[in-house]
């Protein structure tokens, strides 16, 4: 008997919140923003995120703008999408040489970007640079630098493009953030720093504007499958040079990539792309933030036992 009542009770609940559920989805589709012929500027376009992103929207219809710091590599990377998608490519990507620890030529650089087609529709700010080392031995230029790149230059173009996009009648910013930007770990001081000021700055901006068309995304990855941890900065200024095992084992930027352009497609304000051990210690940081801190030690002093031997 109490079987039976169960599965009438499951029957009688199930149905309707299985209708809700097909109901949200349908509605969820309705709502969905068409980006096929929007432009699309892409910053750190070649390579890793950058270039699967750069992938995904020429797929996707969009005239994308790559812009990087090489003019040789941005050619290369057009190149190779070019080669990859073949037909699959309606727009051929433009390209923009752009050096964001170069912050005052930023706005000029945007002026630039408008020529190709007269308007920027959609900005994803994805270059990035990541950095290991302890605070006390890190130089306070790497610092700098680090939130040059992280920090002050993706606000200088967000800061340029905004005005265009609010005269257009709207637009769309994406942030590639980090899990990092929602709580640190020991030996990233420096990046955790400029990805917190970054979801920072973009959930007010996100807000400030909210009434006037242009929408934010913020999308906080855990560890990728890229280059990062090869081209991260330490203490005293070079480069990392190895892939650390959490970056060999992480998610693919194609997947990444699709996600991004899921959030602009169904205007996800905030999305983290992380295995369940960063979401937990997101969570644990905010509802229990001294078992969080305790971890934290105990994680620092295990890594500092590498750390002193890598120096």
């Amino acid at each position: 008997m109490g079987k039976i009542s169960w599965e009438v009770i499951g029957s009688i609940v199930g149905a309707p919140i299985g209708l809700l559920c097909l109901l949200y989805i349908i509605w969820g589709y309705r709502k969905k923003t068409l980006v096929k012929d929007k432009v699309v500027l892409i910053t750190g376009a070649t390579s890793g995120l950058g270039k699967a992103c750069a992938k995904i929207f020429l797929q996707a219809g969009c005239h994308v703008i790559l812009a990087g710091r090489s003019v040789d590599k941005l050619k290369e990377t057009s190149d190779i999408l070019r080669t990859e998608l073949g037909k699959r490519q309606l727009h051929d990507p433009k390209l923009l040489v752009m050096d964001l620890e170069d912050v005052p030529s930023l706005p000029g650089k945007v002026k630039d970007a408008l020529r190709f087609h007269g308007r920027v529709d959609i900005l994803v700010n994805n270059a990035g640079i990541s950095y290991r080392g302890q605070i006390e031995d890190t130089a306070m230029e790497v610092d700098r630098k680090v939130m040059m790149v992280n920090y002050f230059g993706q606000i200088a173009i967000t800061k340029a493009l905004l005005p265009i996009m609010l005269s257009q009648g709207g637009g769309y910013i994406v942030g590639i953030s980090s899990v990092q930007g929602k709580f640190s770990i020991p030996y990233r001081s420096a990046y955790s720093a400029s990805k917190h000021a970054f979801q920072a700055f973009f959930d007010c901006l996100r807000a400030e504007v909210a009434d006037r068309n242009v929408k934010v995304s913020i999308i906080s990855p855990g560890y990728m499958h890229t280059n990062l941890s090869q081209n991260a900065v330490c203490s005293d200024g070079s480069k990392h040079g190895v892939t650390d095992p959490t970056t060999a084992s992480g998610m693919s930027p194609e997947y990444v990539a699709q996600r991004v352009l899921q959030a602009i497609e169904f205007n996800q304000a905030d999305v983290i792309l992380a295995t369940l051990m960063p979401k937990l210690a997101y969570y644990t940081r905010v509802l229990f933030p001294k078992t969080y801190f305790s971890l934290m030690r105990s994680r620092a002093r295990k890594q500092k036992i590498d750390y002193l031997k890598n120096k």
